[in-house]
């Protein structure tokens, strides 16, 4: 989808900002994948090409809910340039490569809304390479082990988002698994109302997530997780390491959150990622709770214009049957 007139003309400022040079933007180029934001390459007229991430109302397909812009609330979505920045830095001190930042333009220079433009890294995403080429995803998915120790030893003694932990604030509730249980509840709530499946299981359902929270023991330290960390969250770069992208989510959370994710998106290419020490009460809990989550967001958004509605029916659908193949009689 080619962006509206009027985007393009203020993504030509800013990327001549960016770039300098004389450069002048020849060509501007939707990326699929983005539900929250706008994701679009600039091509300049010397080949040089960048990328812009603009948070606008406009480009985000997710239906608006209440508490959206609640920052205390852990999960409430990553919409804003702030957060992008915290997290940057935070993955950039820990050695976390992510792409380098050329402008940002919060004061409505260039553009009305919250807009980043950042290094366009050559390669492709991780997903592919593991799907193309397993043997040559190896070394990358060593260095991605890497990133995610760099991020498991860096602790914080309060959980919440990077940017409001790192910035002295403090999140609601009272634990990372009573966050997580509110949510898979209210998660649990909405599938039911959607799927007669969901809702003839949903006492099973609640009661088990009730006895998998209430064997979880309390931990009072916290680390860096990125919260959605797929293989299509992931690019490769020219030299084979791994860069972060979609980083606004970033948490200080139990690391086991982390694994659940990964686990679910990389099945049995996950081995290599695999580290010691994990709570297996947490883990438990996650799975389903995530599970859950991956089937009421989904069912939700198609509520919405998104546009590649088949996929998106497919990760709800495949999430539900794991659901509830977790409290099958």
């Amino acid at each position: 989808m080619a962006p509206r007139a009027g985007t393009r003309e203020q993504l030509a400022g800013a990327a001549r900002a960016a770039l300098g040079g004389g450069r002048r933007l020849e060509a501007v180029e939707r990326i699929t994948g983005g539900s929250k934001k706008g994701v679009y390459r600039l091509v300049m007229d010397d080949a040089t090409t960048a990328i812009a991430y603009l948070w606008d109302e406009a480009e985000n397909y997710w239906p608006a809910a209440e508490g959206d812009d609640d920052l205390a609330d852990p999960f409430s979505p990553g919409l804003a340039l702030d957060l992008f920045q915290a997290a940057h830095a935070r993955l950039d001190a820990l050695g976390v490569r992510v792409p380098a930042i050329r402008l940002v333009d919060r004061d409505g220079a260039h553009c009305p809304a919250d807009l980043a433009i950042v290094e366009d890294v050559p390669g492709k995403k991780l997903e592919e390479l593991l799907a193309r080429d397993p043997v040559a995803a190896a070394p990358v998915m060593a260095r991605l082990a890497r990133s995610l120790e760099a991020m498991r030893d860096h602790r914080a003694p309060a959980y919440g988002k990077v940017a409001v932990v790192d910035g002295g604030g403090s999140s609601r509730g009272t634990s990372c698994e009573a966050v997580v249980l509110d949510r898979a509840l209210r998660d649990l709530a909405e599938a039911a109302s959607r799927d007669q499946r969901v809702a003839g299981a949903r006492d099973r359902l609640e009661e088990r997530l009730l006895c998998l929270a209430a064997a979880v023991r309390p931990r009072a330290e916290y680390a860096v997780v990125h919260g959605e960390l797929g293989p299509d969250h992931v690019l490769v770069d020219a030299d084979g390491k791994p860069v972060v992208i979609d980083i606004e989510g970033l948490l200080y959370f139990d690391v086991e959150w982390e694994h659940v994710f990964l686990r679910i998106r990389l099945h049995d290419a996950y081995r290599p990622l695999r580290t010691e020490g994990l709570d297996e009460d947490r883990l438990a809990l996650y799975m389903l709770a995530q599970r859950l989550s991956l089937t009421a967001g989904p069912l939700r958004l198609l509520d919405g214009d998104f546009p590649d509605r088949a996929f998106m029916a497919g990760i709800a659908e495949y999430n539900m049957k794991q659901a509830l193949r977790l409290v099958r009689a």
